[in-house]
């Protein structure tokens, strides 16, 4: 490796990187909200719970179809759900999955 005056900046930025497993976290969750469907699953669980028919109306989706996609989201915690007799919602997993969709919406929108 060539010697140059940038030794601290590279060792600050290799100090700054995450783990391996923290990065592969990271690349799983920004793969999954990559896809358009899911990723309007999101922003609409954002706003309120819903259940799958609910959900799957406001796509103009199968419900099967949103019944997939909510498996990958709950997967990675990303979704919840939550029973109420037969009737499963679904809503954020925390206020993390929101602050990523409200700073990523911000970006776009400046």
């Amino acid at each position: 490796m060539k010697n140059h005056s940038h030794q601290e900046a590279i060792r600050s930025a290799k100090k700054g990187l995450a783990s391996d497993e923290s990065i592969f976290g990271m690349a799983e969750i920004f793969n999954v909200l990559g896809d358009q469907t899911r990723l309007k699953i999101v922003l609409a669980l954002s706003k309120q719970e819903l259940c799958v028919l609910d959900i799957a109306t406001v796509l103009d989706m199968s419900e099967s179809a949103i019944s997939h996609q909510l498996r990958l989201l709950k997967t990675l915690r990303l979704v919840r759900q939550r029973k109420e007799g037969k009737m499963v919602f679904y809503s954020l997993d925390d206020e993390h999955i929101e602050d990523l969709i409200r700073v990523a919406s911000r970006h776009c929108e400046e």
